[in-house]
């Protein structure tokens, strides 16, 4: 998930990754989808209708892209930094972005891997002396490239989803469902400037960060 990236960003550890910065991400908070599970179960009872797909997103009515994620991130934790275990604030930048998956390897090629080759080797020849540095730089290579696995599929996705019968499901909920207001599940009102800072990021912060 995103929350995975902001972990590693906050923390420092995670300064470069790849992919569109202008490609939509589809996300849509988790008590969206509950409600919307909920209606739609109310209708499907009432109607007995052949088995509806609903889209529960927000790439078509609300959509948020790559670079505000970003955005929002350096903003959060330039004004509030994580504190390390030694006390000390974490200093993020914007990260680097490749655009492309051969601009990423090179990236890893020429900065990282070459250089965690020569500290294999020296270490190696000086008895292990380096491994601990060894140990941690390839932890770290290690974490950045399953990062980049688990996400490539998504990193340059272009693609919007068609939520016409979400869409449909929301009209009739707000023409026949008393406790529609109770069970709102529209992406069209949400502020994804102030849900990230408000309230998404810090409740990484609260609930997740270690």
């Amino acid at each position: 998930t995103i929350d995975s990236l902001a972990i590693g960003y906050a923390k420092g550890k995670l300064t470069f990754f790849l992919g569109d910065l202008e490609a939509i991400v589809d996300v849509i908070p988790a008590d969206m989808v509950v409600n919307a599970i909920i209606v739609a179960m109310i209708a499907e009872a009432r109607h007995q209708q052949p088995q509806t797909i609903y889209q529960v997103g927000s790439s078509i009515r609300n959509p948020l892209r790559y670079s505000n994620l970003q955005d929002y991130g350096f903003r959060y934790f330039t004004k509030n930094p994580w504190i390390n275990k030694d006390g000390k604030p974490v200093i993020v930048s914007k990260v680097t972005v490749m655009n492309s998956m051969d601009s990423f390897q090179r990236y890893m090629a020429f900065r990282y891997l070459l250089l965690l080759k020569g500290l294999e080797l020296a270490n190696a020849a000086f008895c292990h002396f380096f491994q601990g540095v060894y140990s941690n730089l390839n932890r770290k290579i290690n974490w950045v490239m399953r990062l980049v696995d688990i996400y490539r599929p998504y990193l340059f996705f272009n693609a919007t989803f068609d939520d016409l019968n979400t869409e449909k499901l929301r009209m009739t909920a707000r023409t026949s469902l008393v406790e529609n207001d109770m069970f709102y599940f529209d992406p069209i009102s949400i502020d994804w400037e102030d849900y990230f800072m408000n309230i998404h990021i810090p409740g990484i912060v609260k609930y997740i960060f270690k």
